[in-house]
């Protein structure tokens, strides 16, 4: 049972109570320190739901089947992250990509680029620059996010011929995604 689970009954000392099997822990080394943890305190599991409802000892009989939950709950985080990454490579197939957008956009990026090489200070053009979308809208980007942008700008400045061969893959496995088979 993780924590914020709750039984419905009234606790015994010696007893956990669990309302659902599959509740019990998230992988095989959750159920196995539950186990050691029951054992060492000399608890006992019941089972108040579902088909393997009953009490069940870690030490004995039990052990059998914690080692099928610990095996259940394990190929069950695995099912959860393949689906993840199943979804994930669906949605880049589209054109989607997750996370924020960023903050500091191409036209903030040119103008902070030319007020610099007129000699201004990021500290001095920070107020003047303003997100245009997301949670902060309207608001000004931070001078860690203006640094952030400057030296990601500088970096594919330096290896421009690195950068347009990663477009060019990019755009060629993307134009293969799309093309019916």
């Amino acid at each position: 049972m993780r924590a914020g689970d709750q039984g419905t009954c009234p606790t015994l000392p010696g007893d956990l109570h669990g309302e659902r099997d599959e509740r019990l822990g998230r992988d095989a080394a959750e159920l196995t320190a539950l186990a050691f943890h029951l054992t060492a305190h000399g608890l006992v599991l019941e089972i108040l739901a579902g088909p393997l409802a009953g009490i069940y000892d870690p030490t004995g009989p039990g052990r059998l089947l914690f080692g099928f939950f610990a095996t259940m709950a394990q190929t069950e985080r695995e099912n959860i992250r393949e689906a993840t990454l199943e979804g994930l490579d669906a949605a880049s197939r589209k054109g989607k990509h997750g996370g924020r957008p960023p903050v500091i956009t191409d036209d903030m990026l040119h103008t902070l680029l030319r007020r610099r090489q007129g000699g201004e200070t990021v500290e001095t053009i920070q107020p003047d620059l303003i997100i245009p979308t997301g949670r902060r809208k309207g608001c000004n980007p931070s001078l860690s996010s203006i640094y952030r942008a400057l030296a990601e700008h500088e970096k594919t400045q330096a290896y421009p011929e690195t950068v347009e061969t990663a477009h060019a893959d990019f755009a060629a496995l993307h134009q293969r995604d799309r093309s019916p088979e």
